[in-house]
């Protein structure tokens, strides 16, 4: 009889502290369950006893002992990682913009017993801070930073809720913004600047296609003018070349001819040719001799000042020629 007194009235104070609050001033995954002597504690939660009032323990999962009417237990923890909703928000800019923002909160506690009688309701007073911190953080960025910096807005809303949550045995792993809602007029605002970013991007781009076009093009013409002073260069020493030739050839000739004429002058001793009416024939022999000594060059051939020496020993052979005496 006393100890179904005991927890009737135990459940009257429990019902009365819920009512007044409003709130369930507990994580309670599985419920307060009720002390049967034997208790079978899930994994991953914290059972905290009081004993007449005042903290006894925390139970471990498994199997566990208490005093009926003398423990009782108070709070169930869970240890798992809980997922809270952030509600929508209205928040302020640095460039005052108005924006509506929510998000969602990952936590897990970390000591039951600074969860249990740190605070009154851990998830309501997180929650509460997140928005506070997400307002706090959100009025130190301008409009365009706040889509930009999305990711340290949500690590500095979580370095800001650990430090203050830690009294209350609870440790925010992460934070993430779900939606960002802008007003109309700025949201249209902001089409219009992406527009314009885009036409001014393409612009650029077509500016510089042009310019590497008239850089292409100069360049090609550059090159045609080169190649064709060079063409033009070739035929010019090719050209020098051939009427080097020819003039060596009349030199030869004059030469050949004028060794019979100072031969007849000088002295009576002359050698004539087999046909000495005939000019041509006699210019044929000389281009001859001239064109044996002037033949291309092969692998073991002569130098050109070789080939010079080898033309002034023709013209001399040819002066000794007339100094043959006719008996």
């Amino acid at each position: 009889m006393l100890a179904r007194a005991a927890r009737g009235t135990g459940a009257l104070l429990l019902r009365g502290s819920v009512q007044a609050s409003g709130r369930v001033p507990h994580r309670a995954s599985s419920g307060l369950p009720r002390n049967t002597v034997i208790l079978f504690v899930p994994q991953q939660e914290a059972w905290v006893v009081e004993r007449m009032g005042r903290f006894h323990r925390i139970l471990d999962p498994g199997l566990n002992v208490l005093i009926p009417v003398l423990d009782r237990i108070r709070y169930v923890q869970s240890l798992k990682e809980i997922v809270i909703n952030v509600p929508e928000q209205s928040a302020v800019t640095l460039d005052n913009v108005t924006l509506q923002i929510d998000g969602v909160l990952y936590l897990r506690i970390m000591d039951p017993y600074k969860a249990s009688y740190g605070v009154e309701d851990p998830e309501y007073a997180v929650t509460q801070l997140a928005q506070t911190t997400m307002r706090s953080e959100l009025g130190k960025l301008s409009l365009d930073k706040v889509f930009r910096e999305r990711e340290s807005l949500n690590a500095n809303i979580v370095d800001a809720i650990n430090q203050a949550a830690d009294c209350w045995g609870i440790r925010c792993l992460r934070y993430e913004i779900k939606d960002i809602h802008v007003p109309p007029r700025v949201k249209e605002s902001m089409q219009m600047q992406v527009e314009a970013e885009r036409r001014k991007r393409a612009t650029v781009l077509e500016s510089e296609g042009t310019r590497e076009s008239a850089i292409n093009v100069a360049e090609g013409k550059k090159q045609a003018q080169i190649l064709a002073s060079e063409a033009e260069k070739a035929e010019q020493i090719n050209q020098a070349a051939e009427n080097g030739d020819a003039a060596a050839s009349l030199t030869v000739a004059e030469q050949y001819v004028s060794a019979f004429s100072k031969l007849a002058k000088d002295s009576n001793t002359v050698l004539l040719p087999s046909n000495p009416s005939d000019v041509t024939s006699m210019v044929a022999q000389a281009m001859g001799v001239y064109g044996a000594l002037t033949k291309a060059p092969g692998p073991g051939a002569q130098s050109s000042s070789e080939n010079r020496r080898d033309v002034q020993a023709a013209d001399t052979s040819i002066e000794e020629l007339g100094r043959v005496k006719l008996s």
